[in-house]
């Protein structure tokens, strides 16, 4: 395993790669996606701990839509028991990305604990959906510093997890090397993640407008509404398809998988 420099305009291959990709296996990928939020939503509801098990189960989750997505490049329809890949290759490397979940869930509650402190708790209710928000309440500077401090301390979070997962998983990695060697790998690549990201926000807002506004000319913005919120989760989906290539161009293919179209191209 050796990390790769790429160069900015792979950023946008990434993004054509994901949405390509989707288009292959359409229906088992959206079914994922929904399995994998569904998956969050559930565990999420156990008593006391459920969002601190959900937290710990995400890194896992997330392998598992990559592996996924590797599936359909290879031309093969991929299995809802996939999204359990990074807890079935036995013991230890289940326990690794258990470690791993556990990892995320204490830097995540660290974060969201830090914007309490900032605000009394008002960010952290209205994100994690305890409290509707209101103009009143995001107008206040406190809150507005609690969300910066959040972000700030989130962003090198989700770098550090980025291809954590699939760095423990096929590299057998532990999981504290695997975060340093993400984030680490993230900002070599800063400019490639960079365009990746800003180009994922221009197909967002293109989106958004686009649906906004041919709701405005039927003369329907409910309708508008409607159709915005499950073209939002099949674009969630085209995005953690992506993934899996920024993580092939980064350290290269998994070593039992076949060189995917982007590597095949170098």
């Amino acid at each position: 395993m050796q990390l790769n420099l790429v160069p900015a305009k792979t950023g946008i291959l990434w993004v054509k790669q994901g949405i390509r990709t989707f288009f292959k296996q359409p229906l088992a990928l959206s079914g994922l996606f929904f399995m994998f939020m569904a998956l969050m939503t559930i565990a999420s509801q156990v008593p006391y701990i459920g969002f601190v098990f959900a937290m710990t189960l995400l890194p896992a989750a997330t392998l598992g839509l990559m592996a996924a997505t590797r599936e359909a490049t290879q031309g093969r329809f991929p299995m809802p028991l996939i999204l359990l890949t990074g807890l079935r290759s036995g013991k230890p490397q289940a326990r690794a990305m258990m470690v791993l979940g556990a990892l995320y869930a204490v830097s995540f509650l660290v974060a969201m604990g830090l914007s309490y402190l900032v605000d009394g708790g008002d960010f952290a209710r209205v994100y994690l959906g305890g409290a509707t928000p209101t103009r009143e309440v995001m107008m206040e500077p406190a809150f507005q510093w609690a969300m910066w401090v959040f972000i700030g301390l989130h962003l090198p979070l989700s770098l550090m997890f980025w291809h954590a997962p699939a760095l423990v998983h096929w590299h057998g990695m532990s999981p504290v090397k695997s975060l340093f060697f993400s984030i680490v790998a993230c900002f070599r690549n800063f400019w490639a993640f960079a365009v990746f990201g800003l180009v994922w926000l221009g197909v967002l807002v293109m989106i958004v407008v686009s649906v906004m506004t041919v709701g405005g000319l039927l003369g329907n913005p409910s309708l508008a509404g409607d159709v915005l919120f499950p073209v939002m989760l099949i674009m969630a989906t085209m995005f953690f398809t992506s993934l899996y290539f920024t993580f092939c161009d980064t350290f290269g293919p998994p070593p039992d998988a076949a060189p995917t179209e982007q590597a095949s191209s170098h």
